[in-house]
């Protein structure tokens, strides 16, 4: 028996897209997360990068279920003391829409700089509009 090691230059990319006013937000970070990783094709490697790049768009339409629009809380940290900031997700939708996909999408990533590298092949964008239709992105159905 023998174990191959797919290195990331063998694995041909592709391009996918989400439309975020279709999908559970966390399912679909987490489809998301294991397309980047590569874990959705038999040439899983874990310390290579899986050559896949998603498109997210209309992520200020994105879909959370129950109370979280007005519940959920992010924070941040401003640098000064007593600097700790907290917005809901409704504040989060007016002021950075992209980044509530984002965040739920690096939170299931590896903490590493394998991970860093898996969150820059994630392109987000609020409207329809998107400047990646040469590559030919396969749109994924609701899950």
């Amino acid at each position: 028996m023998r174990t191959t090691h797919v290195r990331a230059a063998d694995v041909e990319e592709r391009w996918l897209l989400f439309d975020a006013s279709q999908h559970n937000l966390g399912r679909m970070a987490a489809r998301i997360a294991t397309s980047l990783m590569g874990k959705d094709r038999p040439t899983y490697t874990p310390s290579e990068h899986g050559g896949t790049h998603v498109v997210v768009i209309n992520s200020a339409n994105s879909v959370m279920t129950s109370s979280k629009n007005t519940d959920k809380e992010y924070q941040y940290y401003t640098g000064y003391p007593n600097g700790r900031r907290t917005l809901t997700t409704d504040d989060m939708r007016g002021r950075r829409p992209n980044d509530i996909v984002t965040l739920a999408v690096r939170r299931m990533l590896p903490k590493n700089k394998l991970g860093k590298k898996m969150l820059s092949h994630l392109k987000v964008y609020s409207g329809t509009d998107h400047p990646h239709g040469a590559q030919r992105p396969s749109l994924v159905e609701t899950l």
